[in-house]
């Protein structure tokens, strides 16, 4: 079985970097989304283990001193981190992982795995940027006018991944993003373990036909 491939993913809040994840894992069974341990409360609708590991601070700073993270992060007071052990048997089943995480996240995850492949999704302007968060309307206007200070820092690393998204249009902003997985499982490196008993019999002198 071939081995996984470790994705990371980052864009500001309300860039549409979650409705874009879920829709592709949605038509590709092979990828699937790490699931976070976070100190934040649970949002109406969310599921504990699903959408998130909702755990207390002093369970989150007890991983910590584990180091059971691959990397983490404290965001609006809030901390969030991956499950190291969880990634590394996932991505060892053949899976593809994701990690949606912020830039500060993907440079950790980097120095522990240098082969991840990331993506960096943009929104199209600002004003597209601020509408899309009114439009959850699950934050207040201090909440979003945070949020929109802060995406100009985030964004602003956009350089340091591997593929660049601008999310204009939804759909094709889906195409692009599932473009890099299929093509990224098309190297040579990874269709040589996929189909090694296949090309051996494709080149061996004496084989059937």
């Amino acid at each position: 079985m071939s081995h996984g491939t470790l994705y990371i993913i980052s864009a500001p809040s309300g860039a549409g970097k979650t409705s874009l994840v879920k829709a592709l894992i949605d038509q590709d069974k092979q990828v699937c989304v790490s699931v976070s341990h976070t100190t934040r409360a649970p949002r109406p609708g969310e599921v504990d283990g699903w959408d998130y590991n909702f755990v207390d601070r002093a369970a989150f700073e007890r991983m910590v001193a584990e180091q059971a993270f691959l990397e983490h992060a404290e965001v609006f007071t809030n901390c969030y981190g991956t499950s190291r052990a969880w990634v590394e048997s996932t991505l060892a089943g053949g899976r593809d992982v994701i990690l949606e995480i912020d830039w500060q996240g993907a440079q950790q995850v980097r120095q522990l795995m240098p082969e991840a492949v990331s993506v960096f999704i943009l929104p199209p302007s600002r004003a597209a940027l601020a509408e899309r968060l009114q439009n959850r309307g699950q934050d207040s206007a201090t909440v979003i006018a945070q949020r929109m200070a802060q995406a100009i820092g985030e964004m602003s690393h956009y350089a340091e991944y591997d593929y660049l998204i601008v999310n204009d249009k939804f759909e094709q902003s889906l195409t692009e993003l599932a473009a890099v997985f299929i093509a990224r499982r098309q190297r040579l490196c990874v269709q040589r373990e996929r189909h090694r008993e296949m090309i051996a019999q494709l080149l061996a002198n004496n084989g059937p036909i």
